[in-house]
């Protein structure tokens, strides 16, 4: 079962120091509260660090600027999809997944991927397939030649473009929070074991795949990818038990 992060618990003043910016827009107070809460989560690297991180209702709507009613709502929504965790008596808490459960979210990730692939190979513009490869001009012969943390970046927006070419709606919105979850670990599990440097190597054989328009290879090089990692959890990831 998911569980808060273990460990020593945050200080009020801790967690007051996590940090927000204004909200501003046209959309309702509580989605927007909603997707900058997401952010909150996508910016602290929850598996690369032990203890308890407690989400302060009342300063995060301070630091929004509004009241605590489109906050609570937000907070309620991601508890629903599995982000945190409401601990009667002591607060909101992020929640760290199990090993068992990272290894399960990335297995259907790599389902709802390689069909992604597929639909690309079939229905997507060569002008959009060239984008793919846009993305690692930086990287000369498979090899890592930036900082880790921009090859990280480079890897997430890979993948959320596989996803998003496939202009299947119904398959984009399954994947969204699927992908949250995923880039939350992903951003432990890029810097273990050479793995940025394999992920270059798969990413390109993965574009040549769907640039030749050869369906079956890609989607297969897709998945094979995805489950790379999910064995590279299972193996590796003793620190999410």
């Amino acid at each position: 079962m998911s569980k808060p992060i273990t460990g020593a618990a945050v200080t009020q003043d801790e967690a007051e120091r996590i940090t927000a910016e204004p909200l501003e827009g046209t959309a309702t107070f509580k989605d927007r509260a909603y997707n900058a809460l997401k952010d909150v989560l996508l910016s602290l690297d929850i598996y690369g660090r032990r203890g308890e991180i407690r989400l302060d209702e009342r300063a995060l709507a301070l630091q929004f600027g509004i009241s605590r009613t489109p906050v609570r709502e937000a907070m309620a929504q991601l508890e629903r999809e599995g982000f945190v965790r409401s601990v009667p008596r002591r607060g909101i808490y992020i929640v760290r997944k199990t090993k068992r459960e990272v290894v399960e979210l990335i297995e259907a990730w790599a389902a709802l991927e390689s069909m992604a692939a597929r639909l690309i190979t079939e229905n997507a513009s060569d002008e959009e397939i060239s984008h793919l490869r846009e993305m690692f001009a930086k990287f000369e012969n498979g090899k890592l030649h930036v900082r880790l943390d921009e090859y990280s970046e480079v890897n997430i927006q890979f993948h959320q473009s596989i996803i998003a070419m496939s202009k299947n709606a119904t398959l984009i919105r399954l994947a969204e929070n699927l992908f949250t979850h995923m880039r939350m670990i992903r951003r432990k599990t890029i810097a273990e074991k050479n793995r940025a440097d394999r992920s270059i190597h798969d990413h390109l054989n993965i574009i040549e795949a769907i640039e030749a328009r050869d369906t079956n290879r890609a989607e297969t090089l897709v998945r094979q990818h995805a489950l790379g990692l999910a064995d590279h959890v299972a193996k590796n990831a003793d620190y999410l038990d």
